[in-house]
């Protein structure tokens, strides 16, 4: 629960300081952003 928050709060924070008006560019970086997340969690925190 923790880490889906921590992403969120990487999602929203990069959004609001840096791609506010960028419509397309926004969501190019929040898919990249959740993909990030998604490969880590399933290298690094997904159990056996």
């Amino acid at each position: 629960m923790l880490y889906v928050l921590a992403m969120v709060a990487v999602v929203v924070g990069l959004d609001v300081l840096f791609f506010r008006h960028l419509f397309w560019e926004r969501l190019i970086v929040n898919v990249g952003i959740v993909l990030v997340f998604a490969g880590f969690y399933l290298r690094f925190l997904k159990r056996p």
